[in-house]
């Protein structure tokens, strides 16, 4: 009777240690990563766009996710129907991501960005201001 009092006592604080630590588990969320601008500004005319992917708790860059939608626009003149085309580039650095875009005007451009990070459920949504520069 007693053995089987143990092993029930046993069981017990298997589960109780299982709930706990189910708790205690960090979970990512999709708000813990950001798009960054490696430059803000760029030249008027044919551009190289780069920006960085960021799990913002440690820092660190994000390499391999997927990148869905882009869409640059001059928006932040009051232009959102001044857009361009966005395409992508091969990167030469983990968790940078580059995109090629013919800037026709100076002022300011807004680049729109739609990205799947690998393991992590939901989308990773940034608008990102830069200004274009003679």
């Amino acid at each position: 009777m007693k053995s089987y009092l143990y092993a029930r006592a046993f069981q017990a604080a298997l589960i109780g240690i299982a709930i706990a630590g189910s708790a205690t588990l960090a979970r990512a969320d999709i708000k813990d990563y950001e798009f960054q601008l490696v430059d803000r500004t760029v030249k008027k005319g044919d551009a190289i766009i780069a920006v960085r992917l960021v799990h913002k708790p440690d820092g660190k860059p994000v390499p391999d996710a997927v990148i869905f939608a882009t869409r640059l626009d001059m928006a932040p003149d009051g232009m959102q129907e001044m857009a361009t085309k966005v395409t992508p580039m091969p990167s030469t650095e983990p968790g940078v991501y580059e995109f090629k875009a013919t800037l026709s005007m100076e002022g300011g451009w807004q680049l729109s960005l739609g990205a799947k990070v690998q393991g992590e459920t939901g989308t990773v949504e940034n608008k990102l201001v830069l200004k274009a520069t003679p």
